[in-house]
């Protein structure tokens, strides 16, 4: 048995070297196929990072009273981060919120002139707060209309940053929606290119299976050559595959990185355990269903 095994590894090793056509194609077609697959992975990477970081942009305001003292808001805020819904509660000073707003106006000169003239701090205190789920954003305004602290709070923005919230969660909806719509789309059209492709090319050696099978060879010893090849060649196409996607990470990372803050390289390395056995899955496996199916189908083996 070992011995017809290492006949069967032998003679797929030889055929992999020797039809250099048709292991070419495949080998091309793989790697086009990987790489197509390594992009929606990308894709799909970009995508959650980016409704994360348009989750996190998202928080109530609640602004406390000038007659509120430093320890009624902490206290406040105790409360709030006991919540199952919040995330984070941050503690805004009048001076922290001054200082934020002149960064955001600093080109203004009529606002500045302004609060030059008043002379004082007019902004309030208060306590920003982020949700697990903006889902939950009602859910935590009811809370602190009904809580102990309201009588101090001057103003909760939830009513005036509703629409927003809702308009905010419509996208993201809709980004993972028509993400997974292109993942699934272009994933079935570049498998059954791979999976044609492989099958044209044990067609063309259709003239060697007769002959195997009129000199009495068995099945196994017919199919194995052709499932080494597949695994050969999806072994190769992964190798291939990566070198162009790390290649394209060194040019792009920059660029993809000032526009969506999404650092590829990073992902990629943080996830190549992962897409290195997505790949050797997605290219052997797909060798080997596509060389079984044919041979038993096609060439009635």
């Amino acid at each position: 048995m070992f011995i017809s095994f290492q006949r069967v590894v032998k003679s797929g090793w030889d055929k992999f070297l020797r039809d250099r056509s048709s292991t070419g194609a495949a080998l091309l077609v793989m790697t086009v196929v990987l790489f197509v697959a390594s992009c929606l992975f990308i894709l799909q990477g970009m995508s959650v990072f980016l409704i994360d970081l348009l989750e996190d942009t998202i928080d109530v305001r609640a602004e406390f009273s000038e007659t509120a003292s430093e320890d009624d808001i902490l206290k406040a805020r105790e409360e709030l981060l006991f919540l199952e819904e919040v995330q984070l509660v941050e503690y805004i000073t009048k001076e922290e919120a001054l200082r934020r707003f002149l960064e955001r106006r600093e080109n203004d000169e009529d606002i500045i002139a302004s609060l030059e003239i008043i002379g004082t701090n007019p902004l309030l205190p208060s306590l920003e707060i982020q949700a697990k789920n903006p889902r939950e954003f009602k859910d935590i305004a009811m809370y602190i209309e009904n809580s102990s602290f309201m009588p101090s709070v001057s103003h909760l923005d939830f009513q005036d940053r509703s629409t927003m919230i809702e308009r905010l969660m419509l996208l993201a909806t809709s980004i993972r929606v028509g993400v997974l719509a292109v993942i699934l789309a272009l994933a079935f059209i570049a498998v059954l290119v791979a999976f044609n492709t492989i099958r044209l090319t044990i067609y063309n050696s259709r003239q060697e299976i007769e002959v195997m099978r009129l000199v009495g060879a068995s099945n196994w010893f017919i199919r194995g050559p052709f499932l080494i090849q597949g695994i050969l060649v999806g072994a190769l196409a992964t190798a291939f595959t990566f070198l162009l996607l790390f290649g394209m990470s060194y040019f792009a990372s920059d660029a993809i990185e000032h526009f969506t803050r999404f650092r590829i390289a990073e992902f990629l390395v943080e996830n190549l355990v992962l897409l290195a056995v997505l790949m050797l899955a997605v290219s052997i496996g797909l060798g080997i269903v596509s060389s079984t199916i044919a041979i038993r189908k096609h060439l009635k083996v």
